[in-house]
This record gives C-alpha cells, structure tokens and sequence, in this order.
C-alpha cells in the first residue's frame, strides 16, 4: 500500500503534521493513524466513528490515535477495543513512537475480538501520552512532501496562551511557543524546490507568533523575511488568525504585497459584545468590521473566511441576530460555523446553556447566510480572470482569493494558470480555458 494510512481530522496545522507523520512511519503498510481533533464534542465523536470503521475495513492493521482528542481524553480511545496505542501531541512529533509495537510473529495472528498485545497489559499499556503543558520548544516537523495537496502547509507555531471559555485547545496543544525564523525559511526554501508553488503558514495561534524567541519577532516581520528569504516562491497564505493581533507590518503585507494571497480567515467566534466578553475573547464587534473594512479599502479582491460559534451559552435571539448581520457587514464567503457543545473542564460548559434544537437551527441560519454571501462573491467574479493553483487532480484548483475553480479541459497538476472564468456552477467557478502568459 505504500505506507501508512492517515486519517486527518481537524484543522490545517493537522494536515502538516499528518505528513511529517506519513514520513516518520514511512514502510509499515499495516499502520493506521487517526490524527484527532477536539475543538467540538462531534469531532471526537467523528473520531471515534473514524477508527471503528478503519478496524471494520482493515481488521489485521495497527490503530495508533494521536491529536487533540487523544491528548485530552486518552483514557476515552485507549479503552476502544479497535485501539493499539495512543499518542500525544508530542509524542506524535517522536519517530520512534511509530516503530512496531509487536513482533512481525504476533503482528500476523488472527484479531480475534480485536484482541492486542498491548491489551494484555490493560488500558494503561496503549498510552503514550504526556503532559503537554511542560513542552517548551516547537521542533520544526514540517513535511516535505503532501499527497493530496498542491499547495504545503508549513507549522511556524503551536499552542496558545489564551483562555477562551469554550476552548478546549490549549490542554490539547499547550501554550504557545514558535518555530524560528531561519528554520521556516530553510524548510520553505526545501518546498519550492520540490515544486510547491503555495506556501500556507499554519498553527494555533499563528499571530501570537514570536514572544517567546529572542528578540520577540511578530509574525509580520517572519513573513517579511519569508518572501525575501524565498524571492521564487510564487504565493504565501496565512491561516486563521485573531484579527486583534494583525498589527501594522502584518497589515501593510496583506493589503499591499501582491505574494501574499488575498484571503483572510479570521476567529471571530460571534458578532455580540456580551458574548464575546463571556466567550474572554479579546476584540469587540467594532474592531472585527474595522479590520474588515481597512483591508477591502486597501486591498478590494480580498476575501474574508470567518469562525462564528452558534448557540453559546446565554445567547439570546438580540445576540444571535448580531452575529448574523456580522457575516452581511463583514461580506463572510468562507464561513466555517460550529454549533456550541459544551466541552467538560472549560468555563462555558458551566454557564446556562442554549437548548440544542435552538443552536441547531442557529447554525442552519449562519450557514444559510454565509452561503448567500458567498452565491454572490462568486457570481461577482463571472467574466474575470483568476490566477489559479491547480490541485494534484488537473481538473480543479484555488483562486488567489481562495474561490475554487473547475477547469473543463485537464491542467497540468501544481502548476498556475491564468485562466478566464466564463461562469459558476454550484459553489465552483468554471474556467473554459487557461490563458496563455
């Protein structure tokens, strides 16, 4: 089979990490790792759902589960039968915790009631899992090579020293800390060279980047020194960020250097003040629509993706209604909305909570809107031309404001097109032909 198999649930710093993680256990064909996410009680949930079907489909492989939901309730998967081992954030990071857990002897017996070697130990045998809050460093695991992606994600900071009430992250990733300058730079000189055309600087809280490196660098001047750095590397896009802490070397990047994709995604999490103070969030509404409003002045093609919680506990329909003109005024087409589930340790999980029917159905009205804005930016970019990524399939590929296109005759895969849209079907745009330079 060429390797383990890696199931990816989550976020895009999961992503990067799952492919220095397809690196590191290079060769064992019978190793399945579920690489976890825990930001809602569905994700573990779809987690859980992930592994009894890998065990369903493959019965004489090895399930290692790692991630968030691993680091936060090991003892949840290492009392899943389907389950072998369960890994930490940091061990996950460790190549040796990917050797073989048995002998190849073993490893070939019949899975009778998915009994394992390590079950005969008991539950306690399968963790491998450590504190994650003593972890000071951030080594530089950032893959060199993706299978499913044109574009490379590249890991420059993980944790988070904040404390939102719903959040259950920071017990999964620890605190903040960044990766230096000069190893992103180096890593991101290795994936031009292997062909990667976009670059995408990922982590947990990426514009926290840098206070805990020599001379506290921003995440402004890492990117300042990234394009200079890299001058043959094409496009550099940033992922979620917390739109108090783009300062104004980050904010001139975006709104004027033409390498830097026009496409911000921001963790607004909702459009009330009241919640977002009971949420210990760090902006108001205001400063979420003014940080909007100075980037499309500056910069008109951007695009705006947005995190909006639905149903935080004690919204009533005045606040949900402020989130909901949120996504109109803020023009939100990349909208990733999340019902709230209470997640057991955090703040939030003890105030008064929004019965579920109402959060589902706030959340169907968010995606709806969300889904609105978005019909109408794409309809708006019928009749241009867009410079686009192409994906690994030839057929399909990103604008530079992240709006996904369908070719109608193959490209070649990795490469950029400029291509000339002729109209839109579903949520893809349609390029009849790609333009000659």
């Amino acid at each position: 089979m060429g390797g383990p198999e890696i199931i990816t649930l989550g976020c895009r710093l999961n992503i990067a990490e799952s492919e220095a993680i397809r690196e590191m256990a290079a060769g064992q064909d019978d190793l399945i790792v579920v690489n976890s996410c825990a930001v809602t009680t569905e994700a573990v949930r779809q987690a859980r759902q992930a592994i009894r079907r890998a065990r369903r489909e493959r019965p004489g492989a090895r399930i290692m589960v790692t991630g968030c939901a691993a680091q936060t309730e090991p003892q949840t998967f290492a009392a899943m039968p389907e389950v072998d081992a369960v890994l930490g954030n940091r061990e996950k990071m460790e190549a040796g915790s990917y050797r073989p857990l048995v002998s190849s002897a073993v490893e070939t017996r019949a899975r009778e009631g998915f009994s394992t070697a390590l079950d005969t130990s008991g539950v306690g045998a399968k963790l491998h899992v450590s504190d994650i809050m003593a972890v000071r460093d951030t080594a530089p695991h950032m893959a060199s090579a993706f299978s499913e992606h044109a574009r490379a994600f590249l890991e420059v900071q993980n944790g988070c020293d904040h404390r939102c009430t719903f959040c259950i992250i920071p017990y999964g990733r620890g605190n903040s800390r960044s990766v230096p300058a000069g190893a992103v730079i180096e890593k991101a000189k290795q994936l031009v060279d292997a062909g990667y055309q976009e670059i995408v600087l990922t982590g947990v809280d990426v514009t926290s980047y840098g206070p805990d490196l020599p001379g506290s660098p921003s995440l402004g001047l890492l990117v300042e020194r990234m394009l200079k750095g890299v001058p043959d590397l094409p496009r550099l896009r940033l992922s979620s960020l917390d739109s108090v802490e783009i300062d104004e070397r980050l904010f001139d990047l975006l709104a004027h250097e033409p390498r830097m994709m026009p496409h911000l995604h921001l963790s607004l999490q909702s459009g009330d003040d009241m919640i977002l103070k009971r949420m210990k969030r760090r902006h108001a509404r205001a400063d979420a629509v003014r940080i909007v409003e100075r980037l499309k002045s500056a910069r008109p093609e951007i695009s705006i993706g947005a995190d909006i919680i639905a149903g935080f506990p004690t919204e009533d329909e005045a606040m949900f209604e402020n989130s909901l003109r949120l996504i109109r005024e803020c023009q939100i087409v990349h909208g990733h909305i999340f019902p709230y589930s209470p997640r057991a340790g955090t703040p939030a999980a003890r105030m008064p909570q929004v019965d579920r029917a109402t959060i589902k159905a706030r959340a169907a009205r968010l995606r709806a809107a969300c889904a609105e804005e978005r019909q109408r930016w794409l309809q708006s970019l019928v009749d241009t031309t867009q410079s686009v990524l192409v994906e690994r399939n030839g057929a399909s590929g990103h604008a530079e404001n992240f709006a996904p296109v369908r070719f109608a005759a193959p490209q070649l895969p990795s490469s950029i097109v400029r291509a000339r849209i002729t109209g839109l079907e579903k949520d893809a745009l349609i390029a009849q032909e790609a333009l000659d330079d």
